[in-house]
């Protein structure tokens, strides 16, 4: 058996006692309803189970991450320390049904207490809905969110997380682990003029959707979120990974996160022509690149906030940027999707909502 089988399996033991444990306790599986999306023909429906304090208020999201399994802490509400997401105790295999307009569709969760529901043909309108999960010996059902997508709209933005839209000079371990397991989540900063950014782009496009792609863990989700919300972010579905052992490896695959997600979007949404947003500090740059040629006519730009030679160190150890497209052999050259590049959302902001106007004029004279 190899190593990395090994470790995941000593995970699964720990989480199963860890569950044991808490139940012993009086605590019961609650469910955390994650954003879902979907287009109007079929919905990803998405949320958590983990173990909790069945007396902790379910609709106060900040008492219910104080009830991790440390126990309460007390500090400011606004002021939770991000390693606190990390101490859950998670209930794989557990059967919990999705009931989405009329719908009901039993499933159970996966080895990390996670639920992705595929609910086809649901007859939700375009815009924001509410579908309803349960699980067995759950405290109650609860709600998550989900957008469906209109299936006139042709632009879409993909953004990027850390170093982004939030200065966290991830992935260094140090810094990584001051930043996700010390800080507090209000010191956290935004990246100037993303925002505006964003929602610029969104005022040219006010039915477009927008996802957050990260290879963050999605035990982060309500810090985020809380972190959108203050800084003026607009609300999407936010696309993130799980962390620790798999029976292939001792970490999974933050690239093939991405990839895998930006697939499915074209795949669920055909006729979207994305702009996507990212960052230098790694392998941004060239996951676009890769599907922008692979996909060229659903790409309407790639837009990559380039780091300072500081922040280059902290993310990477070098003042430079780790990888690139070639020159001569990247989306830009061989298909025309335009790249543009800035210090942050202000200097992207004088370049990019016109590249993107001209870019969509491109593309609508190609398909007729």
């Amino acid at each position: 058996m190899g190593m990395s089988r090994i470790a995941s399996a000593v995970e699964d033991a720990i989480n199963r006692r860890s569950v044991a444990y808490l139940k012993d306790k009086g605590w019961r599986p609650r469910i955390i309803g994650l954003t879902g999306y979907g287009s109007v023909q079929s919905l990803h429906v998405l949320g958590r189970v983990i173990m909790a304090d069945p007396q902790v208020d379910a609709e106060d999201p900040e008492a219910l991450e104080r009830a991790a399994p440390l126990g309460p802490i007390n500090v400011a509400a606004e002021a939770q320390r991000g390693w606190r997401s990390f101490f859950t105790a998670q209930v794989g295999f557990l059967p919990v049904t999705v009931h989405a307009n009329g719908q009901s569709i039993r499933t159970m969760t996966d080895r990390g207490g996670y639920i992705d529901v595929m609910v086809r043909d649901h007859g939700l309108e375009p815009g924001w809905h509410e579908v309803t999960i349960e699980a067995v010996a759950a405290t109650h059902p609860v709600t998550a969110k989900v957008l469906v997508v209109d299936p006139s709209v042709r632009s879409g933005i993909v953004s990027d997380i850390d170093d982004t839209i939030m200065v966290t000079m991830l992935p260094r371990a140090l810094i990584a682990a001051w930043n996700t397991f010390v800080r507090h989540t209000s010191t956290r900063k935004p990246v100037p003029g993303m925002a505006d950014l964003y929602k610029q782009l969104l005022a040219d496009h006010p039915t477009a959707p927008i996802f957050y792609l990260s290879t963050g863990a999605w035990n982060t989700v309500p810090t985020l979120r809380r972190f959108m919300d203050k800084n003026g972010y607009p609300e999407g579905p936010m696309l993130m990974t799980d962390w620790g052992p798999t029976p292939t490896g001792f970490f999974r695959s933050g690239i093939e996160h991405k990839r895998t997600q930006l697939r499915n979007l074209l795949i669920t949404f055909p006729d979207i022509n994305w702009v996507l947003v990212g960052d230098d500090g790694q392998h941004d740059p060239m996951v676009y690149d890769e599907l922008a040629r692979e996909h060229p006519r659903h790409i309407a730009a790639i837009a990559i906030r380039q780091l300072s030679p500081a922040e280059q160190v902290l993310a990477h150890g070098t003042p430079d940027a780790i990888e690139e497209p070639p020159a001569l052999r990247n989306a830009t050259a061989e298909h025309g999707v335009p790249t543009v590049q800035g210090r942050d959302g202000h200097a992207l902001a004088t370049m990019l909502p016109e590249v993107v106007a001209e870019r969509s004029q491109t593309l609508v004279a190609l398909e007729d």
